[in-house]
């Protein structure tokens, strides 16, 4: 019994953890021998794996061999060079190595005592980044507002959300609730409406305005206005504005300054989501896709996304902290301390849904330091680089259209519909989508823009190559031709 394992042994640690590393490092060496997309059923794994736990302990090999043999048949690989779905989630050596370290100190940072350096570090870093961004001084941490890891940009914008109700409730009285309107386009990502639910507001007080073609599917803001107009006159209350740089379905900018303006005259709260487009913006040349982000009451952009930095790593910015400390703080006995009690310190519990929190500013951190701003610029510009080698593709192809502008790193395409039969276009988009996704090769994601279905290239992984575009389009041309046979 003498090599069983403790629950932390140092050298047990560098045993497994060594050959751990080993195992990742071979499957990122062999990543592209899988398929994209798996490719199994539904219900796969409970036929391969015993119905309770052992009883005794099970070797670290045997674990890893059931690891290679099931578990990754199951896996959808994010990091493939030839994922091209959704948007990316970035691993990255830096971030890995972050995420080891969080992991191994295993803190658990709810308040400034119960780990200073989390604290600290993560008001440092997430200043850095803003100065990346070139954000307004009133986000940085020595002023009024400042910055907070969270999970994703759904915890985001519901805490943000929860801010603005309560500091609305606080100045019209709390039975006004169910007059409470919240705003945003029909592009905007789903977790709003999620918020809006969460937060109580009535599910006909959440106006999703519907973004047309003429736009490029960005919020109008005369619509806004109107919209805005008509709930006053019949008694409700604006007060929430979310705008979106890059909405997930194509990219789309809403005009930040219009908006803003119409949001500041009206009292309302305005949120920026940049999950996917903010790490596009520390690129000088695509900034100003955030111009008008300093009228903004606060931000966020998803460092896991596009950043280098390994799944989750939110970053939110507030102008005003004490908005989302009222929102959302407790104070129980046995969390009191002196640092707390005399208001000394920043206790990042009050700035987010759970108390708990692991020490994700150091996976952050590591990004920063060990790639540099210069690297991450060259980093973001060549996958916007990929992207516009795939519009040229399409271009040159007469059956195929883009069908909005490409302003980052996402084409959003279609296969042409034969004799401009609409309704078969939806049809022969979609099998051309399961085309390519069972062959393997490649995986990319839909969405429906206009009533139209539509493809979407995301390129984005960390891996990903000029040859692995071009593979994908050949998969792509190669498919559509089949389709097209079938269906004359």
């Amino acid at each position: 019994m003498e090599n069983r394992l403790k629950p932390m042994d140092a050298e047990q640690l560098r045993e497994y953890g060594h050959k751990m590393v080993d195992f990742i490092a071979d499957y990122y060496k062999t990543i592209e021998n899988f398929p994209v997309l798996s490719q199994v059923e539904p219900g796969y794994l409970r036929n391969l794996l015993p119905d309770s736990a052992p009883n005794q302990p099970d070797s670290f090999q045997h674990v890893l061999d059931d690891i290679q043999a099931k578990i990754l048949p199951g896996v959808t690989h994010w990091q493939s060079p030839n994922y091209f779905a959704y948007y990316p989630s970035n691993s990255s050596v830096a971030g890995f190595v972050g995420e080891m370290l969080s992991a191994g100190l295993n803190i658990v940072g709810f308040s400034w005592i119960a780990s200073p350096a989390a604290t600290e570090l993560e008001m440092i870093v997430l200043d850095w980044l803003a100065k990346m961004l070139k954000l307004p001084e009133d986000f940085l941490s020595a002023g009024q507002g400042g910055g907070v890891i969270q999970g994703t940009a759904s915890e985001a914008v519901l805490v943000v959300l929860l801010a603005a109700r309560d500091k609305v409730l606080r100045r019209v009285g709390k039975d006004a609730l169910e007059k409470l309107v919240v705003y945003a386009s029909d592009q905007t990502h789903s977790s709003l409406q999620k918020a809006c639910q969460i937060a109580g507001i009535h599910p006909e007080n959440c106006r999703l305005l519907k973004a047309t073609s003429s736009t490029n599917y960005a919020l109008s803001p005369e619509f806004l206005s109107e919209t805005i107009s008509q709930d006053l006159t019949i008694g409700l209350i604006p007060f929430f504005l979310c705008a979106t740089v890059g909405t997930t379905s194509s990219t789309a900018v809403d005009p930040l300054l219009s908006l803003g303006k119409i949001a500041k005259s009206n009292g309302m709260w305005f949120h920026v989501d940049a999950a996917y487009a903010g790490s596009a913006c520390v690129c000088p040349e695509f900034r100003h896709y955030m111009d008008g982000v300093e009228v903004a009451d606060s931000f966020n952009m998803n460092a896991h996304k596009w950043f280098l930095t390994n799944f989750d790593c939110s970053a939110l910015w507030v102008k005003d902290r004490s908005a989302l400390v009222q929102a959302l703080s407790t104070n129980p006995e046995y969390l009191k301390n002196k640092a707390s009690q005399a208001n000394m310190v920043v206790d990042y519990k009050d700035w987010q849904v759970p108390l708990g929190r692991r020490f994700r500013s150091l996976k952050l951190w590591m990004v920063l330091r060990l790639y540099g701003l210069e690297n991450l610029q060259c980093y973001i510009r060549n996958h916007i680089k990929l992207a516009k080698h795939f519009e040229n593709l399409i271009a040159q192809d007469p059956r195929f259209e883009v069908v909005t502008p490409r302003i980052f790193s996402l084409v959003c395409f279609r296969l042409l519909p034969v004799r401009n039969n609409e309704s078969h276009g939806n049809k022969l988009n979609h099998q051309l989508l399961d085309a390519v996704n069972s062959t393997g090769s490649a995986f990319i994601s839909h969405t429906v823009l206009s009533g139209k279905y539509i493809l979407r290239f995301a390129v984005g992984a960390p891996l990903t190559e000029e040859k692995h575009v071009n593979a994908a389009w050949k998969v792509l041309q190669d498919k559509a031709t089949s389709l097209l046979a079938e269906s004359l």
